[in-house]
């Protein structure tokens, strides 16, 4: 499912237009955007946690040549799922 997609079926369940969910989406995205870029966790109980997660210097290989490479330490963000959520698609 795509943002439209999304925005149209929270708009068919709430009774919003099409625009205000897409613009509600939006907002919820960029919240938690912000909450990541400040290094804290977003949880919703029983959908999930998005959080930040950090990823140790590595060397990995190049596939094309077979060179090795240092691959530098990041930051990347996690999501685990609830229970609700993992209920769902049983």
């Amino acid at each position: 499912m795509r943002k439209p997609e999304l925005a149209a079926a929270v708009a068919d369940k709430t009774g919003l237009s099409r625009d205000k969910a897409s613009e509600v989406i939006t907002a919820f995205t960029d919240q938690i955007s912000a909450a990541a870029a400040r290094g804290e966790d977003t949880t919703l109980i029983g959908f999930g946690t998005f959080n930040i997660r950090s990823r140790e210097a590595r060397d990995g290989r190049n596939p094309q040549t077979g060179a090795t490479i240092k691959i530098p330490a990041s930051k990347t963000v996690g999501f685990k799922a609830g229970k609700a959520l993992k209920d769902s698609i049983r």
